[in-house]
């Protein structure tokens, strides 16, 4: 394979044969050879890659090899004629599961010459790796690629089943159809994994898994370039119920060094974006793990954290949370986090209309005068300065979020509202004017912002419009009873 080539040249370069070599080159007056190599993803230049220029027709005739500075650039000076291959290696090509882009370079006389190497275009790598008929058969034209890792020892890993999970809406006649599409993939010897078809320009979460390792489950924000990369982190999973400090591995195929159960060490500081002020009392923690509060000089540290891949949240009163993918692996570099206020991200949505759909505004002011139910404006909204939809329901009388019993998986519960029989039960929600079926308070936060939202009916018992009383699935209960949630967006 070219890429196996390309990386003897390395050896070659550091033999003592060749380092006589390149002492006599060096003392004959030749061209320069320069250029920058460019991360054509990240759209910057890559620095600290390994560039090599062999001799075309004998590698024993001519090698040499320098690294790109912080800016990208490289300079290979005193070179003689001849013809050349040009190439450059980097840990991100193994990452992408790419060979080494190589170039043809020729050396006339003592002229300079100015040869750029670049790592291809997402869209170049997208063809490359799903082909060309994946991405033209389907509307998803994203893929996600990268590499799993042993959280011990940063060593790929093969035969990880990487998973990615995301959500789609379906508008029907009768409702919306809520739809969960899963795709798996399974990582190479390289630890190198592809997962093609994923939604273009959206959010979707992945998670590595082989016996009893696994990473948490991470949200990728797939750019609109239809091309992301990231690398996970296996790390021994701890069990529902821990009783002991450690887990003894499974028998794999390739078993994993066994890893100590809450090993980790996560640290790092958190402030304001404006002004760059410590948060003191900022709650930190990894999800379903330990979490901690940052010092008045707004640094935090999680001890006890299982190895891996994790996802991190960061809360301050009056600041906008902050989720991110950390890896929990020795020498991790701190974390610094920089919360922006409410104010700040909602000075951002502009309100320019107050207006429902023309065909429901009518209906909407007529029930509200009646004085049945309960009504929310888009002012009444903006006052509240809610953080997602959900809030909106977390203090208004006769509805619940989530059970009670369980207030921290509200995400994951029903909107629930106050029966005729006094009891709770979850509510019909509608979508300018649709059922939206079975529906989550995470649900509602993921499909629309508050500000998106020009006006809400709640209806406790069966006080809703008849068109707007959905009928239960359970033969035992008639959801009509319960109540209603109607949600209007703006034009």
């Amino acid at each position: 394979m070219r890429i196996r080539l390309f990386r003897l040249l390395l050896l070659v370069v550091a033999t003592p044969s060749a380092a006589a070599q390149v002492g006599t080159v060096s003392r004959i007056s030749g061209a320069t050879v320069s250029g920058v190599v460019r991360d054509s993803i990240a759209r910057r230049p890559l620095a600290g890659a390994v560039v090599q220029l062999v001799a075309a027709d004998n590698l024993s005739r001519f090698a040499r090899a320098t690294s790109t500075d912080s800016l990208g650039r490289f300079t290979l000076a005193d070179v003689p004629n001849g013809q050349y291959t040009l190439g450059f290696f980097h840990p991100m090509l193994d990452s992408l599961g790419l060979e080494p882009t190589l170039r043809a370079v020729s050396v006339d006389g003592h002229q300079s010459v100015e040869a750029d190497l670049a790592i291809p275009s997402p869209a170049r790598l997208r063809i490359a790796i799903c082909g060309r008929d994946s991405a033209r058969s389907s509307g998803l034209r994203a893929v996600v690629v990268g590499v799993v890792r042993d959280a011990q020892d940063g060593a790929p890993v093969a035969g990880v089943s990487v998973t990615g999970e995301w959500l789609e809406l379906s508008f029907r006649p009768d409702g919306i159809v809520r739809r969960v599409p899963r795709l798996v993939a399974t990582t190479r010897e390289n630890g190198w994994f592809a997962m093609c078809d994923v939604p273009n320009a959206g959010t979707m979460a992945l998670r590595a898994s082989r016996g009893r390792y696994s990473t948490d489950a991470i949200e990728v924000q797939v750019p609109e370039d239809g091309f992301a990369r990231r690398e996970l982190y296996l790390g021994l999973a701890p069990p529902q119920n821990l009783r002991d400090s450690t887990l003894r591995s499974e028998t794999l195929a390739q078993p994993l060094a066994p890893l100590a159960l809450g090993e980790g060490l996560v640290r790092g500081t958190v402030l304001s974006a404006a002004g760059g002020q410590s948060l003191a009392g900022a709650v930190v923690g990894i999800g379903g793990g330990p979490q901690t509060r940052a010092n008045d000089r707004g640094e935090w540290t999680l001890a006890g954290v299982p190895a891996g891949t994790h996802m991190l949240e960061v809360r301050a009163m009056g600041y906008y949370p902050d989720r991110r993918a950390v890896h929990v692996v020795a020498g991790a570099a701190p974390v610094h986090v920089a919360l922006s206020t409410f104010k700040a991200v909602l000075d951002t949505m502009k309100v320019r209309a107050i207006h429902l759909r023309a065909a429901d505004i009518r209906s909407f002011e007529t029930r509200r005068r009646s004085g049945v139910g309960h009504y929310l404006t888009a002012q009444d909204i903006a006052r509240v300065r809610p953080l997602g939809t959900s809030d909106l329901f977390r203090r208004l009388p006769g509805v619940r979020l989530g059970d009670v019993r369980r207030p921290e998986d509200y995400a994951s519960q029903k909107v629930f509202v106050r029966g005729n029989m006094g009891d709770w039960c979850p509510a019909a929600i509608f979508l300018n004017g649709q059922h939206l079926g079975d529906i989550s308070a995470g649900d509602l936060d993921d499909w629309m912002y508050p500000n998106e939202i020009a006006g809400i009916e709640i209806y406790s018992g069966p006080g809703a419009p008849l068109e707007y009383q959905a009928l239960s699935s359970s033969p035992t209960r008639d959801a009509s009873r319960c109540g209603s949630i109607l949600i209007w967006t703006k034009m």
